[in-house]
């Protein structure tokens, strides 16, 4: 999955926390903010997205309704196998990773590895 833009960013996380797909008003709403965005402006990102691969639109009504292709996490595990791989050593991201998270994080992460 390739990155996403600061705009693309805050359409995702509006469909990411929806529990039913989105029109682009609904999508506009919820992003709103101080600066109210243009319709066509969402639109034109959920198009993106959707070249992306990061939505599907629902085209059998009016208005469409779009929905993410992966959850959250998928996207964010995407990412960091992403970064894993284009590192030289792994050994050294890894390291540092692991030397960042939280005890409760670490433990997460020792009770997964051992299933």
């Amino acid at each position: 999955m390739a990155g996403l833009g600061q705009l693309e960013r805050s359409v995702m996380d509006a469909l990411w926390e929806s529990d039913e797909p989105l029109t682009a008003y609904d999508v506009q709403e919820r992003i709103g903010g101080d600066k109210q965005l243009a319709a066509t402006t969402v639109l034109t990102v959920l198009g993106r997205l959707e070249k992306k691969g990061f939505v599907i639109p629902d085209r059998s009504s009016r208005p469409h309704r779009y929905r993410p292709t992966a959850s959250r996490a998928d996207h964010v595990a995407e990412l960091m196998h992403e970064v894993l791989g284009d590192a030289h050593d792994r050994r050294a991201v890894l390291e540092r990773f692991v030397g960042g998270v939280s005890a409760e994080d670490a433990a997460e992460l020792r009770r997964l590895l051992g299933r």
